[in-house]
């Protein structure tokens, strides 16, 4: 055995050999129970390193931390069963040990799997792939928030999201969204007297003129999916236009783009807009002078979930 990172690595040759020897040993999968359930090495048990009980799962599997325990993940690429691994030596377990290559060496070589899919092909769940369809924004899931900010406070609520459709055509993602500015809240100032105040101004003409206004737009075409598209990191590079009180001005963020059970979408972005480019210039010490109390600052920072279906 190969020892790593203060636990030792035992390869599926090895690990076949004890189980031929019926070696006295816990295997323990460090996968979530659905993936054990389709697929696991014979004789395994179930503790998901992914969950926060995991630690007493080991316990319902052994106490003993002079046991032998090999623990197995997905792949080479997957770092399940080293942070098991870590946890366990931690607290105090001795002979500790990795399957090298988890469940996909394990196939490779040879060996046979147990559960009630164990041949069906294995996708790690890892990277964004889109199928060509038109997608249509749920409103009801999908919202905007912002924050706004002075030297001594700051201000935040949501905006809803009218309509909207995102396509997907040949590895090419566009669409368009139509925001309700007049659905405009704020959050922070729940219960106070200030709050309808607040709402007022924003929908006045020092800043969003709802009246005049009542509807902004975000279109945007060719957005770039990365070169390795990972599910929790940003994967797609937006360059849109958002059209709000009657001037469009480019827009480039980043999104966060992942798929959903019913096989939607829903997209997380966090970036910062200059409340300026349209004209929106109350409180701006840019534009006036003497403001005192007044001031503002430009930088309105957005955060957009969208999901669509």
């Amino acid at each position: 055995m190969e020892k790593v990172n203060g636990f030792k690595e035992i390869s599926p040759d090895q690990l076949f050999t004890w189980m031929e020897a019926r070696k006295d040993f816990h295997l323990i999968d460090t996968l979530t129970k659905i993936h054990y359930q389709k697929r696991h090495l014979p004789n395994a048990k179930n503790a998901c390193v992914f969950e926060v009980s995991f630690m007493e799962q080991i316990a319902g599997i052994t106490t003993d931390k002079h046991a032998e325990i090999i623990l197995y993940g997905s792949s080479i690429r997957s770092m399940d069963a080293q942070t098991a691994a870590e946890k366990l030596a931690r607290s105090g377990y001795r002979h500790v040990s990795v399957l090298k290559g988890g469940i996909e060496d394990w196939q490779t070589s040879g060996r046979h799997l147990e559960g009630v899919l164990p041949d069906e092909p294995d996708t790690p769940g890892t990277l964004l792939e889109l199928a060509d369809r038109t997608y249509h924004v749920d409103t009801d899931q999908s919202i905007i928030e912002w924050t706004g900010r002075n030297a001594g406070n700051r201000h935040f609520g949501t905006i809803a999201i009218q309509s909207g459709t995102v396509a997907v055509k040949d590895g090419t993602v566009s669409g368009a969204f139509d925001i309700d500015m007049k659905s405009i809240k704020n959050t922070n100032l729940e219960g106070n007297e200030l709050q309808p105040v607040l709402i007022a101004h924003l929908n006045s003409d020092d800043f969003f003129f709802t009246q005049v206004f009542p509807s902004a737009r975000f279109s945007f075409s060719g957005a770039k999916i990365t070169e390795e598209p990972f599910l929790t990191s940003p994967n797609c590079q937006i360059h849109g236009t958002l059209e709000l009180r009657g001037i469009k001005v480019d827009q480039r963020f980043q999104a966060t783009v992942t798929r959903t059970a019913d096989n939607g979408l829903a997209a997380e972005a966090h970036f910062d807009i200059d409340r300026t480019n349209w004209h929106i210039i109350y409180g701006s010490t840019r534009f006036f002078e003497h403001l005192g109390m007044h001031m503002v600052f430009d930088p309105v920072s957005i955060q957009v979930r969208i999901v669509a279906v």
